[in-house]
């Protein structure tokens, strides 16, 4: 990592304490509900870490396994 960028990151988190009191003021008593939703996602997103992206894939109920076929396109 870049030495300017090291102290950014490094001022950055001297603000941590401010950040995460803000975000929890805001969670609480925003003045709308995107802002509290937005403000509580972002704390749970930095205490959990964002969910992870899954894709659920279901074989259509007959039973047999979900099978991937692959095809190639020809020339001609």
């Amino acid at each position: 990592m870049p030495k300017d960028l090291r102290e950014v990151v490094h001022l950055a988190r001297q603000h941590t304490t401010t950040a995460i009191d803000a975000l929890a003021g805001i969670a609480k008593s925003g003045e709308s509900e995107a802002a509290r939703v937005s403000a509580a996602n972002s704390l749970l997103d930095r205490a959990w870490g964002k969910p992870k992206d899954t894709v659920s894939l279901e074989n259509g109920g007959d039973g047999q396994p979900f099978q991937i076929v692959i095809r190639r396109i020809g020339d001609g």
